[in-house]
């Protein structure tokens, strides 16, 4: 497996239909909450004030992530950063 930290910043234009906005948020709520289902979307955190998260996720390379991160659904209106991670020497677990 691999972890990856990835910050998700969010820009849905204001002119967007209503109803296609919300239609997209809910599939994307439902989506994100399958994959933590799966353990792959392993932790997930809103960063206070802003339409954005921080997220690590366990998968089993950066070709997986590539795919769940471009079939999220608000993935057209995102900024994604991401950063793999390893092991540190002095982690206790």
């Amino acid at each position: 497996m691999a972890l990856f930290h990835v910050r998700m910043d969010v820009d849905i234009p204001r002119d967007l239909d209503p109803a296609v906005r919300e239609e997209t948020i809910t599939r994307e709520r439902a989506y994100s909450q399958e994959l933590q289902r799966q353990g792959k979307w392993a932790h997930l955190w809103r960063i206070v004030g802003q339409y954005s998260n921080i997220s690590i996720f366990d998968v089993d390379s950066a070709d997986e992530l590539h795919e769940i991160l471009w079939n999220l659904p608000l993935f057209p209106y995102m900024t994604v950063e991401v950063m793999p991670l390893t092991k540190h020497g002095s982690s206790i677990r």
